[in-house]
C-alpha cells in the first residue's frame, strides 16, 4: 500500500469515529494543528521519526501533547498511528481528513487569481458569486498575478474559469491572425 492510500484509510477511520462522537470538526482542527506542528518544527519531526526514540516514548510524547486538548478517542487514534510507525503521515492524514469534512459540509476550495490584491468587499462578492454558481459553500484562496492584466481566473478542482484580460487578448490575437 502506498502512503496516500494509507493516509486516506486513517483519515476515513478517524472521520467515522468523529461522526459517531459528533466531534468531526473538532478533530479536523486538532489534526490540522498536529500536522502543522510536525511540518513546521523540525525538532518534533526528528523526535517522532527517530529510530533511536522507542515507539512507547514517541507515543507518550504525542499523548502528553494532546491531553487536555482532545478526547481520549482522538489520543488513542494518534497513538495507534505512532505505534504503527506512520507518524510521518500525520500531514497527509490531515489533508485527507479535511477533504472528508469538506464533502460533509458541501464545501469546495477555489483558487482565485486576480491581477491585483482584492479588497474585502470584492473578496466577499467573489465568494458569494462562486457559491451561487457552484451551489456549494466556497472557501476562496486568493492569489495575485499581474500578468493577468485584469479580470479573474478561478480554479475549482480540475475546472478552470478564465476571465482574464490576458486570455481575451490571446483569443483576439488568434482570431486576427486567422488561427
Amino acid at each position: 500500500m502506498r502512503d496516500p492510500t494509507i493516509a486516506r484509510n486513517y483519515a476515513q477511520a478517524l472521520f467515522e469515529i468523529g461522526e459517531r462522537a459528533d466531534e468531526t470538526d473538532a478533530y479536523a482542527r486538532v489534526l490540522e494543528a498536529l500536522a502543522g506542528a510536525i511540518e513546521s518544527d523540525e525538532r518534533i519531526r526528528l523526535v517522532l521519526d527517530s529510530p533511536r526514540v522507542p515507539k512507547p516514548v514517541r507515543m507518550d510524547i504525542v499523548r502528553r501533547a494532546l491531553t487536555g486538548h482532545v478526547t481520549e478517542r482522538f489520543i488513542r487514534f494518534a497513538a495507534a498511528v505512532v505505534r504503527r510507525g506512520r507518524q510521518g503521515l500525520f500531514p497527509a492524514i490531515a489533508r485527507e481528513y479535511a477533504g472528508l469534512v469538506d464533502v460533509k459540509h458541501d464545501r469546495v476550495h477555489a483558487t482565485v487569481t486576480l491581477a491585483r490584491a482584492a479588497d474585502p468587499a470584492l473578496r466577499d462578492a467573489i465568494r458569494n458569486r462562486l457559491a451561487a454558481i457552484l451551489e456549494k459553500e466556497v472557501v476562496p484562496h486568493f492569489r495575485e498575478d499581474p500578468a493577468l492584466i485584469g479580470g479573474i481566473v478561478v480554479r475549482v478542482g480540475d475546472r478552470v474559469m478564465d476571465g482574464s484580460v490576458r486570455r481575451q487578448l490571446a483569443a483576439l490575437r488568434r482570431q486576427m491572425l486567422g488561427g
